[in-house]
């Protein structure tokens, strides 16, 4: 059983960021899990699973310009679907 469904993925591209905090700050603010958060001061990639990618979407989009967004339905790719 998949206990987090949809896997996001994305792109952060702004000024002055830091990977750490926006590690922390998911990891302390929402469930979910397998995070990566990794990059430089002007581009982090975002990675983790969670039931409400819309707040991992809403939360990096205070931080810069998201783009490459992916967020994939991972039982329904389990059951051999689309995701």
């Amino acid at each position: 059983m998949i206990e987090y469904r949809y896997d996001v993925q994305l792109l952060i591209e702004g000024k002055d960021l830091n990977e750490d905090k926006i590690n922390d700050y998911i990891i302390d603010n929402f469930e979910g899990d397998s995070l990566l958060a990794v990059g430089d001061d002007e581009l982090i990639k975002v990675h983790f699973h969670t039931n409400k990618p819309w707040e991992i979407l809403e939360y990096c989009s205070t931080l810069g310009e998201i783009f490459d967004i992916v967020v994939e339905d991972m039982v329904r790719q389990s059951n051999g679907l689309k995701g």
